[in-house]
């Protein structure tokens, strides 16, 4: 998701930084997978079964998009309806949790008749636990409540958070500075100099957006300036652009296609 620079100005107006350092979770590979809504190429999309395809092939990251039932109960959803993925209609935040685990996940991309339930985020951090790392998208949700689930289950350094509004950055940053947060490159940043304005600024401890809105030298200036760039590379065709995103100097990419992205690494002696 793309930002602009007045969205990031809220940012900074809203920044509470209370003196703690947020730290990246340790990496276990010098170059980090993150499997975009998990890796979902033989199963749909944000289910357990996609969580775990990720940590049985290796996967550094899942990332789950986080939302709230009408009961306020945490739920994973991409979008803010249930049309898309499952045999229901309607918003999440007007359906109970009741409601939603009745529906029926289906991977409408195949024939296939197998149906998976939607997952509470309290199902994600159990699947995940000391076995994959979390970057959690935070579509709507409590970070008091989300962040006391994340401390019942000892994974306070095991969950990075990408950030969707000013309010979210405020209540993380005022409730858990500790927590690592990632914002998306904003659309008028077009160089090295912009970018280290830009980070001189601007609190954070990860950036995000596409790999093709960097250059090899704002990807240099990000890593001086002690921020990581994981950006996007999905798409169906992803494999055609791993080579121009190595080259940039990236060491971490979101990715459709984690299974097939590692073997590659490997072939690079980069895993």
């Amino acid at each position: 998701m793309k930002k602009t620079i007045a969205y990031l100005f809220l940012l900074a107006c809203a920044a509470r930084v209370n003196g703690q350092t947020a730290v990246i979770p340790e990496a276990r590979h010098k170059f980090i997978v993150i499997a975009h809504r998990g890796d979902h190429v033989e199963v749909p999309e944000n289910t357990i079964a996609a969580y775990e395809n990720g940590i049985k092939n290796g996967v550094d990251y899942v990332e789950i998009d986080l939302r709230t039932t009408k009961d306020s109960a945490l739920v994973i959803m991409h979008d803010a309806t249930v049309d898309r993925m499952t045999n229901g209609k309607g918003k999440v935040s007007d359906l109970t949790y009741a409601q939603v685990r009745q529906l029926k996940v289906m991977d409408k991309r195949k024939d296939s008749t197998k149906t998976y339930a939607v997952p509470s985020f309290e199902e994600v951090l159990q699947t995940c636990r000391n076995k994959i790392y979390i970057y959690l998208d935070f579509k709507d949700a409590s970070v008091q409540q989300s962040y006391n689930m994340i401390k019942r289950y000892g994974m306070e350094k095991q969950v990075i958070v990408y950030i969707n509004s000013p309010f979210q950055y405020q209540e993380w940053r005022r409730l858990v500075p500790s927590m690592p947060v990632m914002l998306s490159l904003p659309d008028n940043i077009k160089n090295e100099n912009e970018l280290n304005t830009l980070l001189a600024k601007y609190p954070l401890e990860l950036l995000d957006g596409d790999y093709s809105d960097y250059t090899a030298e704002m990807v240099k200036a990000a890593a001086a300036a002690g921020k990581t760039a994981w950006p996007d590379i999905q798409s169906p065709n992803e494999d055609h652009n791993w080579d121009k995103a190595l080259q940039l100097g990236f060491k971490g990419l979101q990715t459709d296609h984690p299974k097939a992205l590692i073997e590659y690494l490997k072939k690079k002696g980069l895993r």
